[in-house]
């Protein structure tokens, strides 16, 4: 299927895995008549970037949350800026602190996907609340609202539950990153580490530890609202919680998914909009959701439980998923294009 011809951004940092992954994607939007071209973004080209990206009709974004010290805190605005004079964005910015920070995963935990989740926005909260929970169960994880690659996730755990905690109480702590090691330390010195997640918005989120871990991830790809595969991750070595770089990805009919795709598309996806105001319209055009195993149903079913939603760098994703995102980003170029005639 031919479209007008469109131009299209692929928006990126300076980085070689990156542009070798997008590469597909070049030659799928010539198929549907669309001049995709990458840009890649600093901080420093913040004002040449931004001017450039005004001649397109279309912008679609990878760049993390957090890299290398770096944040989105100049990205985001501009982005917004450039929507605002009629370029598609896609994931808009608005949409990612919608559905992607680890606050989605308190807004929607009675979802079927959701677990014991708490939010600590303030300090005080998290320092009356925290310790009687890890008491309570012994081991906690918690997650800074906006963060990638395992960073500022943080598995925490005691000896054993018992009654109360204090800052004293001597714990296990060990961040989600591929490099990280396991300290012990008392919970008030770990606690007063974790101040910053607070001085940088959005404060923290606290889970019940899932027990299932350990037998790894499992990566929902989808456009819009519509899943279009999977990949799984096995933890690294001596890190149960933490995965491994390396994914093993299967096509959306693939067996063993099946159940998992149904609830995703027929309920949990749905309902999720709803929570947050989110029509499909504004949905990214790639996007995933990560699921850990929970706890098996009285059939003896696996359950899911939902650990976070992606949505600023989505990559890698299926090679099966590559000529529908072009197709899909191409039709809503199209549309935003005779939308901005018609105004």
């Amino acid at each position: 299927m031919k479209h007008p011809l469109s131009r299209v951004a692929l928006l990126s940092r300076d980085q070689p895995t990156t542009r070798e992954r997008l590469q597909p994607l070049l030659l799928a939007f010539k198929g549907h008549g669309v001049d995709a071209e990458p840009v890649v973004y600093s901080e420093e080209r913040h004002d040449a970037v931004h001017a450039r990206l005004h001649r397109f009709d279309g912008v679609l974004v990878w760049v993390d949350p957090i890299s290398d010290a770096r944040d989105r805190s100049r990205l985001d605005p501009m982005l917004r800026e450039v929507a605002s004079q009629g370029v598609w964005v896609s994931a808009h910015p608005d949409v990612i602190l919608k559905m992607g920070t680890k606050e989605v995963l308190y807004r929607t935990r009675h979802l079927g996907w959701g677990t014991d989740t708490h939010l600590y926005r303030i300090p005080a909260e998290f320092e009356r609340e925290f310790p009687q929970r890890l008491a309570a169960q012994g081991a906690r994880v918690l997650k800074q609202c906006r963060g990638n690659g395992g960073i500022g996730t943080w598995l925490v755990q005691c000896e054993s539950a018992r009654a109360g905690a204090d800052a004293d109480l001597l714990v296990w702590v060990q961040e989600a990153t591929r490099d990280s090691r396991r300290e012990a330390m008392r919970l008030g010195a770990f606690m007063q580490r974790c101040q910053i997640y607070f001085s940088a918005g959005g404060g923290l989120i606290d889970q019940r530890h899932a027990r299932r871990a350990s037998e790894g991830m499992i990566r929902c790809y989808l456009i819009y609202d519509r899943v279009v595969g999977f990949s799984t991750q096995r933890p690294v070595a001596g890190l149960s919680f933490a995965m491994a770089r390396e994914k093993t990805f299967y096509e959306e009919f693939a067996n063993g998914f099946q159940s998992l795709k149904r609830e995703m598309e027929d309920h949990w996806l749905p309902r999720m909009q709803d929570i947050l105001a989110l029509d499909t319209r504004s949905l990214p055009v790639i996007w995933d959701a990560d699921f850990l195993l929970g706890p098996r149903n009285e059939r003896g079913e696996d359950t899911y439980v939902l650990c976070e939603i992606n949505v600023s760098s989505v990559s890698p994703f299926p090679d099966t998923a590559v000529p529908r995102i072009a197709e899909a980003a191409a039709l809503r170029v199209l549309a935003a294009k005779k939308a901005s005639r018609d105004v």
